[in-house]
């Protein structure tokens, strides 16, 4: 029942904060912050009690496996389970949650409980998405995320909050649909096929569906999944609503939200359609490598700070697209780092962009500079920050794009090459924003402050995060290696205990083998 309490705990703070914020307009704060905490050292615990046993029973992915009948006369079942990369993405969740309320401590003056309620169900929206094994709650949960953010864009966001907030609405809804109508046909094909309608997802797994119609379900997917992500050119809501939205909400966009969509690609395309995706894969890796230079090259010429930062997700988000259509154990390794380090460097830079804007009252580089002097505190955590993000080694972002880099190189020689350009041109924008914001002459007369005791708690927080990532990613590699292992079963991924194919099988075989496991497991 753990997993039901994490969901329960923010659904129900929500409300309570959503109730007693109209009595008194500190409580809510406190109310998320517990909520959250709770959550997260139950989690910590949870994953370190778990961690030594991961990697033994390779077979057996799933660490919790919880199934509740729901709406049975549809097949629709209330249905949780977590393996390594769910738990890992859980963690992260609830650690930048936290980080998000505090975030929000003194910045949220008018309808505090609202705020609180929309920020805790956001949350547990996305903690519903890494959860949910039954494809009716999992688009449930994916729709959960989309009308809390709507409002905290529209309500608390800056000048042009109105016009993100329905463009973030409009893009997600309509490609949310896509989505369920390729649920509801792989529904209504896998009952023609055994005469059993369900959602749920083990069932689902390895439904004979002819590849005409496998890949028109796959693109029902992939594209829900790719403007969640953002890949270009499904990319124009994000610059927009980030820079618009609070500073929580930019944390929670560019921390969690987006890795929605990459969990989705390595939860539902690839198992669901591995012939499909196959099929997919070239395409996708060279949309991938547009995303990385084009997202570059935008993120040099903005002059607005948060929309700097914003197109850098759209640039490091294209290594996550390279990376899981290269089907390699390495590249998939360092996808997972990607999603984990961009959720802190990315998020870190959005925070100090926040923190910037209340102190500056504008987000222009071009009416800052030579801040370093008043402000070395925020200056040198920005510098780190900043190489963090053009990784530079010894930080997490490092290990991430070069296990992406080296595995693709197997793949795809040509864009592996180009993609690394990218990492030039990263080298160039994010030096920019220490040289335009905290270098140079100051024309600025008035004093600014540099952090306070709970901004510089924030960061602290993240800057032991980046560096523990960059210095002993292990803990994060072995977690997720169980999901990586099964899906060796379904494409050629390199082993490098052997240096051969695992796949020597037709893919056809491997799958069915694969199926076999899971059901073997599910009827347990």
């Amino acid at each position: 029942m753990i997993l039901v309490y994490l969901i329960g705990v923010l659904i129900g703070g929500g409300l309570l904060a959503l109730m007693l914020g109209q009595w008194n307009k500190y409580l809510p704060r406190w109310i998320a912050l517990c909520a959250l905490s709770a959550g997260f050292i139950v989690l910590l615990f949870f994953w370190i009690d778990q961690y030594s046993t991961i990697n033994i029973h390779l077979s057996n992915t799933w660490i919790i496996d919880y199934r509740h009948r729901w709406i049975p006369s549809f097949g629709i079942s209330f249905h949780l389970a977590i393996d390594g990369l769910s738990l890992l993405l859980l963690v992260l969740t609830f650690f930048l949650g936290i980080l998000a309320v505090l975030c929000s401590w003194n910045d949220v003056k008018e309808r505090v409980g609202f705020y609180y309620f929309n920020l805790l169900w956001i949350l547990a929206g996305i903690s519903g998405v890494f959860m949910a094994m039954d494809l009716f709650l999992f688009y449930f949960f994916w729709e959960m995320m989309l009308i809390p953010m709507y409002f905290l864009i529209g309500i608390w966001g800056s000048e042009n909050r109105v016009y993100a907030a329905y463009k973030f609405f409009i893009f997600t809804q309509a490609s949310g649909l896509l989505m369920l109508l390729a649920i509801i046909g792989l529904y209504f094909i896998h009952g023609r096929n055994t005469g059993i309608y369900t959602f749920n997802y083990f069932e689902l797994l390895g439904t004979t569906i002819s590849p005409a119609i496998a890949f028109w379900l796959m693109l029902g997917f992939m594209i829900a999944f790719v403007v969640k992500l953002p890949i270009v050119p499904f990319h124009t809501w994000l610059p927009d609503a980030h820079s618009e939205a609070p500073t929580a909400g930019s944390l929670i966009l560019a921390g969690l939200l987006l890795k929605t969509g990459a969990y989705g690609i390595l939860r539902f395309v690839l198992p669901l359609f591995p012939h499909a995706a196959r099929e997919l894969a070239p395409w996708a890796m060279l949309f991938g490598v547009i995303g990385i230079i084009y997202g570059a090259i935008l993120a040099y010429s903005q002059t607005d700070l948060k929309r700097l930062v914003a197109y850098t997700s759209v640039s490091h988000m294209g290594f996550v697209m390279l990376g899981i259509f290269a089907f390699n154990e390495l590249a998939l390794q360092g996808v997972v780092m990607q999603l984990v380090t961009h959720a802190i460097s990315t998020g870190a830079l959005f925070i100090m962009a926040g923190m910037l804007k209340e102190r500056l009252h504008t987000r222009d580089i071009n009416q800052m500079g030579g801040l370093w002097v008043q402000m070395p505190q925020m200056g040198a955590i920005a510098m780190l920050f900043a190489m963090a993000s053009l990784g530079l080694p010894g930080l997490g972002n490092f290990i991430a794009e070069f296990l992406i880099l080296l595995g693709t190189f197997n793949a795809h020689v040509l864009l592996t090459i180009i993609a690394t350009i990218g990492l030039v041109f990263s080298a160039i924008y994010s030096l920019r924003i220490v040289q335009k914001v905290f270098l140079g002459p100051s024309e600025r007369q008035d004093q600014v402050r540099d952090f306070s005791f709970r901004e510089i708690t924030v960061m602290a927080a993240l800057t032991l995060t980046i560096a523990w990532l960059g210095l002993y990613p292990q803990p994060v590699i072995n977690t997720v290696k169980p999901m990586i292992n099964k899906l060796e079963y379904i494409f050629p991924i390199e082993n490098k205990n052997t240096q051969k194919k695992i796949h020597q099988a037709t893919p056809s075989k491997a799958y069915q083998y694969l199926v076999k496991k899971q059901k073997e497991r599910y009827v347990r």
